[in-house]
């Protein structure tokens, strides 16, 4: 039987295994503690045999559908169908990194936002870990992992908003911090208020280390409608981009205008978090060629279901070697 939005089942499958999503094991070569990583630091990529895949689905309400199994599910890679050799709906312990807005003009949201994060640390797992960067005009590690909540907390309500907004930095900065995860299923949870006016970063370069990366990102964007938002083309593209590298890792931009939306919200996307699929499959192509790999999850749910929609990361960078 199917749930919605209710806590995952296990289901009968060819293989079970609760191991790390993801099909590459990737990050940047360097690690930063603090500031902006440098430009010019490469991904590494690390061949396994095994690809793993998170799978979301969620119903026309937006809740997550538990219960599906194996046979409700299709993998292709490059358009070619992939036989899934593992299914699991476990609730595997996550490595977050809470990536905060701390601009100058988050002054009248802060609370909510403080609130919202607060929310989403109460679906967490116990053997969950998680570290909190803030930014303005540079991105700072408030928190490195750690299983404290309340240690986070503290850090949390003692954010002052001030300066400009950095935020393609310090979605690059919590990449770098996510090489440390002890985890292998990662997410990163991004509350901002608007597009990017002060980073080194640019838009292609942040996609591409998104895409290198093993790592879901989940946002909250509180955005000003189009008409009232500033004219730099950065800041009126932010939702955009934001909802655009969200959607290529598995993750999804959630947008709001009420800044008391964002608890909900953020508790919403602990849930969704917890109600994932993993799919296992091992790769037909077996070339090294560090090759951009599309992956593709069809749904074939059971009769009489509403329609329903799939949220996985779009591909993966082949090993070199």
């Amino acid at each position: 039987m199917l749930a919605m939005s209710a806590v995952a089942q296990e289901t009968a499958a060819p293989e079970r295994t609760p191991a790390p999503a993801g099909s590459q094991v990737s990050g940047l070569a360097t690690k930063h503690t603090s500031g902006v990583p440098n430009k010019n630091d490469h991904g590494i990529h690390v061949n396994v045999d095994l690809a793993l895949v998170n799978v979301t689905v969620t119903d026309p309400y937006d809740r997550a559908v538990t219960g599906l199994d194996p046979s409700n599910f299709r993998v292709f890679e490059d358009n070619i169908e992939q036989e899934v050799l593992t299914f699991s709906i476990e609730d595997t312990p996550v490595s977050v990194g809470i990536i905060f807005d701390n601009s100058g003009s988050m002054a009248n949201k802060i609370g909510s936002a403080r609130e919202g994060v607060i929310e989403f640390f109460k679906s967490s797992n116990p053997e969950d870990e998680f570290f909190f960067v803030s930014f303005n005009e540079r991105a700072e590690l408030e928190s490195a992992f750690t299983n404290s909540i309340e240690d986070l907390q503290t850090h949390i309500m003692l954010t002052t908003p001030k300066g400009r907004t950095a935020l393609l930095d310090a979605i690059c900065f919590g990449l770098i911090q996510m090489r440390g995860a002890r985890n292998g299923r990662r997410a990163l949870l991004i509350l901002s208020d608007g597009g990017d006016n002060h980073s080194r970063y640019n838009e292609s370069e942040i996609k591409r280390l998104v895409k290198e990366a093993d790592t879901q990102l989940y946002a909250i964007g509180i955005f000003d409608p189009l008409q009232y938002r500033s004219r730099t083309l950065e800041e009126l593209n932010g939702p955009s981009l934001l909802a655009e590298i969200t959607e290529m890792t598995g993750g999804r931009l959630f947008t709001i205008e009420n800044p008391n939306e964002i608890p909900d919200t953020a508790a919403k996307i602990g849930l969704e978090l917890r109600s994932q699929y993993i799919l296992g499959y091992r790769p037909s192509n077996k070339a090294h060629d560090a090759k951009w790999r599309k992956i593709k999850i069809k749904l074939h749910p059971p009769k009489g279901l509403p329609p329903l929609k799939v949220y996985a990361r779009t591909g993966y960078y082949a090993p070199s070697q």
